[in-house]
């Protein structure tokens, strides 16, 4: 499964080009703009739960991040 569409960074389209997803653009600015913050899960689970209130077609992916998230150190949960 992919990451969308990708974007070849450096204009080399070689074998050993850098490949920059579209939604990494959104993950790098948040990164820049709120990279110093910290934040609690509580937090993070409100802003979640109020961009599926706006955006309800991102239910499941953004249920599946959260899912991923909450399990990401159980070592016997095969995502």
């Amino acid at each position: 499964m992919g990451r969308g569409c990708p974007r070849f960074v450096g204009g080399t389209r070689g074998p050993y080009r850098e490949v920059m997803y579209f939604t990494d653009r959104g993950i790098e600015e948040l990164a820049q703009r709120r990279g110093d913050e910290s934040v609690s899960v509580e937090w993070l689970a409100e802003r979640l739960r109020d961009f599926v209130d706006l955006n309800p077609e991102f239910e499941t992916p953004i249920e599946r991040f959260a899912t991923w998230l909450a399990r990401l150190d159980d070592e016997d949960d095969d995502l």
